[in-house]
């Protein structure tokens, strides 16, 4: 088997579990850092490393466009071509689809679009989604599915599940011959209880080797999110990962640790930290604001990440102000770290049966920030 999944510890719905990989052994639940182009952006392999990530996730759909499958293959694969020699998650493209809408046709046969970067024209089929992360080669890879804008209506909703399902079947038959690759299935549905536990069913028949849950973290209230990982979450096998995808804020990790997902990714800690905005315990600080011009408390007084060991908040203002790179490179450092840890402190509460207290203490220090008269950032 290309991967597997273990329990070591539970807590309520929460468990904790190793991922063993030929590339190495991930404790779950794991957030994983985002390198859309080959890149978690800013940041060199081993800074990633040394945030406590031991997996990553690339895109398909922005690799096949640029460099091009062939120069990858060519480096003997995606991990050589970027240094990085621990676990790795590819997509297939299906959001970057769903998310440049306006150069894209969804077809039966596959998924016709237009590159944001020149204009050519491409045709994705799921065999050839398949196909291209073979050759990236990624630990674990994903199936072609269609996804779709919150709110859709209830046939969209419908076509789109039932395409999704039949892509997976297409995906799997394709996929056979590849045993180094664990393909997960792709659960979608939309916000229909109903739709979502056909998918459950239908992909679960097929016997993945783990389970995604799409469609979700597109715009919809987390409540409602929420909501259909409680429909679902449970009709997936206990004894196979489950992965939560295009999720990366504390609040939002944690309902998806509570109710049984092991998988997370997300472009948020590092998109913000671009933007001069950095993650703490109670939310967020925005550290271009005028009020940290004289601050010399580090970002989180409570962190031991780099950043937070060696520099202030007034320092990482003057950097942002003045536009200099290093801003954004050490709000990254501190919010992968975060995360990180963050992840790593639910690990230690599931163990210890903890996890309820955990969960409670977060949501009120949460929630007493976000009530204070400057708000959550």
């Amino acid at each position: 088997m290309a991967i597997k999944w273990v329990e070591t510890d539970s807590c309520g719905e929460a468990r904790a579990g190793l991922l063993e990989t030929k590339r190495g052994v991930v404790e779950t639940p794991a957030f994983m850092p985002v390198g859309t182009q080959g890149t978690v952006k800013a940041m060199t392999p081993e800074e990633v490393k040394e945030t406590g990530a031991r997996i990553i996730l690339g895109n398909t759909y922005h690799l096949y466009l640029r460099p091009g499958i062939e120069i990858i293959s060519l480096a003997g694969g995606l991990h050589n071509f970027m240094h990085w020699d621990l676990p790795m998650l590819t997509d297939s493209g299906g959001f970057q689809f769903f998310s440049l809408s306006p150069l894209r046709k969804i077809s039966e046969e596959g998924v016709t679009f237009r590159s944001h970067i020149d204009g050519s024209t491409h045709f994705f089929t799921p065999e050839k989604a398949v196909q291209v992360q073979n050759i990236l080669g990624a630990d674990i890879i994903m199936p072609l599915d269609h996804v779709i804008p919150y709110p859709s209506s209830d046939d969209q909703t419908r076509d789109a599940m039932e395409r999704t399902i039949r892509w997976a079947d297409r995906c799997k038959n394709y996929h056979e011959k590849w045993a180094s690759q664990a393909l997960f299935g792709i659960v979608q549905g939309g916000f229909s209880t109903e739709l979502r536990k056909m998918c459950c069913s239908a992909l679960v028949e097929m016997d993945f080797p783990g389970y995604a849950l799409g469609g979700l973290s597109v715009g919809e209230p987390l409540e409602l999110m929420n909501r259909m990982l409680d429909v679902s979450v449970p009709l997936l096998p206990g004894d196979k990962p489950r992965y939560l995808m295009g999720v990366g804020s504390a609040d939002a990790l944690l309902e998806g640790v509570a109710r049984g997902i092991d998988l997370f990714d997300c472009v948020l800690p590092t998109r913000i930290a671009r933007n001069g905005r950095a993650m703490i315990p109670e939310g967020y600080l925005t550290l271009r604001n005028a009020r940290f011009a004289r601050d010399m408390e580090p970002i989180d007084p409570r962190c031991s990440c780099y950043c937070c060991r060696n520099y202030s908040r007034a320092y990482i203002r003057h950097l942002l102000k003045s536009k200099e790179i290093l801003g954004l490179r050490l709000i990254t450092i501190h919010n992968l770290f975060f995360l990180a840890d963050f992840m790593s402190r639910i690990r230690r509460a599931i163990g210890e049966k903890t996890f309820g207290d955990f969960y409670r203490t977060f949501w009120t220090r949460f929630n007493r920030y976000a009530n204070k008269n400057e708000g959550r950032e």
